[in-house]
């Protein structure tokens, strides 16, 4: 079926709003998407009703524990996974995956290996860098082939030894957009007794995520990049979970998934990522999908992929055709999602951006925390890249103008 664009665009208020009569073109969605209208409803329906700290019997507090419950239900469902106690909801993906890497800090000892990979964004670095300084881990690095943009198995396997514990894998880059084959380096890494931390944030805005089928042992995702609001999510196995020493709270209980909720939880965004999964919902019953939450959110998620894609090709062969314009990543289609990065021989891309969002074409600009692809591209370290994210609101008619902008502004 066609794609319901415009019923998708009523469903996010932000998208009608203008800058002094200027419309705003949303091409920055790789930092963070826009929210739907079932998000904002969700998240001012608590405050106006359900506005409660958990754990008590008055119905609003007992409303809000449903919630939270009804919440991380949700979320296994959208990770595939059937255990919602496999679900952790924290402050973001960084903060988790700082709290995650200190607790399993506890089963290495000096002189095991961890596996960092070239293509991360720096919340899935730092942490582990630092859990190696603190505990005397050798780090090594996985390279990702420049033809491909990605990692490939034959760059994993000399790296994997007896004394290797963790690989740090992402799933798609937030700057070059190369999407990893996480199931088989997660079944090469497995092999070898080694445990897989992914980060999923950039791919999650755009595939849907399967745990059951990556077998991955954790994976972390941040709803503001798919259309929700500012949280983190770490998929983990129980079994990892429950063998991992909790940094709580001593009246905190055991069970999961609070055994590693730090403080109260922001339980109105949570009620407001509810909002979004809604949305999905909304999504798949418009391309005519009404069975089991699951289902729908893989129909949700084709729809949404296959407009991406429409969009995608359109603007990566119109960013192809500029002269003097390198792009940071695979030129087609294949193994990579709606993330376009480049640089230009003449213009810093300061420069640029600053005049396409002058222009109403919003964007980013610089190494965008892939700190070390960045430098594995040999790209100017207060330059970097021009960035371009698109979502499934997006239209061709946007994607058109901005390319009318880009190869004027790159022309004068």
């Amino acid at each position: 079926m066609t794609f319901p664009i415009e019923a998708v665009r009523s469903q996010f208020p932000s998208l009608a709003t203008t800058d002094n009569g200027q419309r705003r073109i949303y091409f920055d969605n790789a930092a963070g998407t826009q929210v739907p209208q079932q998000t904002i409803d969700r998240i001012v329906d608590f405050f106006e009703r359900f506005n409660s700290n958990t754990g008590v019997f008055n119905p609003t507090s007992v409303a809000v524990d449903a919630m939270y419950a009804e919440a991380v239900a949700a979320m296994a469902d959208f990770l595939g996974t059937g255990d919602p106690g496999e679900v952790l909801l924290g402050a973001n993906m960084t903060t988790l995956t700082y709290q995650l890497s200190r607790s399993l800090a506890h089963q290495f000892a000096p002189g095991d290996e961890i596996i960092i990979s070239r293509m991360e964004h720096e919340g899935n670095v730092t942490p582990w860098l630092q859990m190696a300084e603190d505990n005397d881990l050798v780090v090594k690095w996985l390279e990702f082939d420049r033809d491909s943009w990605r990692v490939e198995p034959a760059s994993l396997e000399p790296l994997l030894t007896e004394r290797t514990r963790l690989l740090a894998l992402n799933y798609a880059s937030n700057l070059t957009g190369g999407v990893n084959d996480v199931k088989a380096l997660t079944t090469m890494a497995q092999a070898a007794g080694v445990i897989v931390y992914v980060d999923a944030v950039q791919y999650a805005s755009h595939r849907l995520i399967d745990v059951t089928d990556l077998g991955c042992d954790f994976l972390a995702c941040s709803p503001y990049k798919f259309y929700g609001p500012h949280l983190g999510v770490v998929f983990g196995k129980r079994a990892r979970l429950e063998a991992l020493h909790a940094y709580k709270l001593r009246c905190a209980t055991d069970d999961l998934p609070l055994r590693f909720s730090v403080g109260t939880p922001a339980f109105e965004l949570i009620a407001g990522l509810l909002g979004t999964l809604d949305y999905f919902i909304w999504l798949a019953e418009k391309t005519g999908e009404t069975g089991e939450r699951r289902p729908q959110f893989k129909a949700a998620y084709a729809a949404m992929g296959a407009h991406e894609d429409q969009l995608s090709e359109c603007l990566l062969q119109g960013l192809l055709s500029v002269p003097g314009l390198s792009l940071q990543g695979a030129p087609t289609l294949q193994h990579r999602v709606a993330t376009f990065s480049f640089t230009h021989d003449r213009y810093p891309a300061s420069t640029v951006a600053q005049q396409l969002s002058a222009a109403g074409v919003y964007c980013h600009w610089g190494d965008n925390y892939a700190f070390e692809v960045a430098r594995a591209l040999n790209l100017d370290p207060h330059e970097g890249v021009l960035r371009l994210g698109l979502a499934h609101y997006n239209t061709l008619d946007e994607v058109d103008q901005a390319l009318e902008m880009i190869k004027a502004t790159l022309a004068a």
